[in-house]
């Protein structure tokens, strides 16, 4: 039952993540790009100021997932880099932390195009 009860709030929180991006895109002059920009953003000073991993923790992947996840996973993996490398940590946190996903999504989008068959639009 747990298990179950996991899922249901990972889902509610997910849907919400994504229920008010899309009132942004409904009843705002916002671009989609500038919400995305802005979730990322938004997930990086959630998490520094201590508010984003305690909703991860409980959420899940309906945190974790989205772009506030993101940006969570970013201002994480900078925390960590600074204390263990100092300053230069600013620079490499982010990035080393999110390789993997990273690493993962273009290797799955070459395989996409490699795999797949284009054709024209018109």
């Amino acid at each position: 039952m747990e298990l179950g009860l996991s899922y249901f709030w990972a889902f509610v929180v997910g849907g919400l993540i994504c229920v008010v991006g899309q009132l942004l895109i409904d009843y705002t002059a916002l671009t989609p790009a500038r919400i995305l920009t802005g979730y990322v953003v938004a997930g990086v000073v959630l998490s520094a100021v201590g508010l984003y991993k305690p909703l991860a923790e409980w959420a899940g992947a309906g945190a974790t997932v989205p772009l506030l996840g993101f940006g969570h996973l970013l201002a994480q993996g900078v925390m960590r880099a600074v204390d263990e490398t100092g300053f230069a940590g600013v620079f490499t946190g982010g990035l080393t932390a999110a390789a993997g996903g990273i690493t993962a999504s273009l290797v799955f989008a070459v395989l996409a195009a490699v795999l797949g068959k284009s054709r024209d639009q018109n």
